[in-house]
């Protein structure tokens, strides 16, 4: 070796080494199996195989056809195709697992989540976190029991324009902040009148069904119409209320409502859906705040003119629209706009890193569970068709006997949630 090789591999190595130095650690890997290869959870998989530090070993689905495809999109993602199983217990099962990401349809949400932290897993669930009042209690409870890190996937907490935005609300950017309105819109068609028969026979529809009373398979329940029936879902207010409702009550810094009056009823089309597609809900807070909530799932204002939510202070408005807010004065007039953008990676990256005991949850279960509550009651006051009063301090339903039927639901056998 001659002196000027020398000198210069030595170099390049002590430039290597200080580059490696100062280059942030590989993030400690966290394996990961994700229940449900629906759309939403197909894009999930896909976000979380691009990420750095994570292993998704496991894909579920009790559909065969939804199962493959999962595997093939993870793999496009991963030097390690996943392993593809039809029951998520299968998963639990496997010690190299450390967190199950849940996105079944509702009725599975609780009880796959009880069980995966009885397993020692952590896990990360999709809103709604709970098919009723009693399951989220229940949710949270295993959370503690099992000192497992659970995190609901509202994933504007973890964008930092929203997060910006709720800070505003919450320190006098608009003064007293009292009340928070929210509207979802969408144009979706009938669902028909369906027909009973056999289920797909790519589908384990016994599987499928799972902690459910069991129903005949009828040919338009799957595979997104089960959120129009009770018996799986919650409706529109329990399918895409959680975002926003979790917002305002984040921004109004209020925890259970003492009132919840809900009308409302299925107006657009005549068939077999459930739930409304038409729906107002008021929730009234016991410190002179409410929440307000319009659903139209089958109609949309004019060149969708409305923010996503407003916030009501006594100097001023602020609205959430996207990623972005704007901060309106006392006469309506803007003061401030603010641009910005969120993804499902940010809100993922942030339970991961909580699975590795790095930082706080942006929405720990019980704060879900919170949000999801004033989904169930609003549902509870359409479905009892009146006003229901509850404690404030835990959203319990006030001598309500009627009402009370709808906190919690009868299960499969074996199914039940401890």
């Amino acid at each position: 070796m001659n002196r000027r090789y020398f000198l210069g591999t030595t170099a390049s190595a002590l430039s290597s080494a200080a580059l490696a130095q100062n280059a942030a650690p590989a993030p400690e890997r966290v394996v990961v199996g994700v229940m449900g290869m629906g759309g939403r959870g197909t894009a999930l998989a896909s976000v979380i195989a691009q990420q750095p530090g994570v292993t998704i070993a496991y894909v579920c689905d009790p559909d065969r056809t939804r199962l493959e495809r999962g595997i093939e999109t993870v793999a496009r993602h991963s030097q390690r195709p996943p392993q593809g199983v039809a029951d998520f217990r299968r998963m639990l099962d496997d010690r190299e697992v450390q967190a199950m990401v849940c996105a079944a349809p509702n009725h599975w949400h609780a009880p796959a989540s009880i069980l995966a932290t009885a397993a020692g897993k952590h896990v990360y669930v999709e809103k709604p976190c709970s098919h009723n009042p009693r399951e989220g209690e229940l949710m949270v409870a295993a959370a503690r029991r099992h000192n497992k890190q659970v995190q609901m996937g509202n994933q504007r907490r973890s964008w930092p324009t929203i997060i910006e935005a709720i800070e505003q609300v919450r320190s006098g950017a608009i003064g007293r902040a009292y009340m928070a309105k929210t509207w979802y819109l969408n144009n979706r068609p009938t669902i028909g009148r369906g027909t009973e028969g056999p289920a797909p026979q790519t589908l384990d529809y016994e599987l499928w069904q799972g902690p459910a009373p069991r129903r005949a398979f009828k040919s338009n329940y799957l595979h997104y119409n089960w959120h129009w029936f009770w018996n799986w879902g919650g409706g529109e207010l329990a399918n895409n209320g959680p975002h926003m409702l979790d917002l305002s009550r984040w921004g109004l810094g209020v925890d259970y409502p003492v009132r919840v009056m809900s009308s409302g009823g299925r107006y657009r089309f005549e068939d077999d859906q459930e739930t409304p597609d038409t729906q107002n809900v008021n929730f009234e807070f016991a410190n002179r705040k409410s929440i307000v909530w319009e659903g139209l799932s089958c109609n949309t204002y004019p060149q969708n003119s409305l923010p996503d939510l407003l916030f009501m202070g006594e100097t001023g408005s602020l609205a959430i629209k996207g990623g972005g807010y704007i901060v309106y004065d006392e006469r309506g007039r803007e003061v401030r706009r603010v641009a910005g953008t969120g993804t499902d990676a940010l809100h993922l990256n942030n339970f991961f890193d909580a699975c590795r005991g790095n930082g706080r949850l942006s929405s720990e279960i019980e704060e879900g569970h919170k949000s999801t509550m004033l989904c169930h009651l609003g549902n509870i006051s359409h479905r009892v068709g009146r006003v229901i009063n509850c404690d404030g301090t835990n959203g319990h339903i006030r001598e309500d006997e009627a009402a009370n039927r709808f906190w919690s639901r009868e299960y499969a056998p074996g199914w039940e949630p401890r």
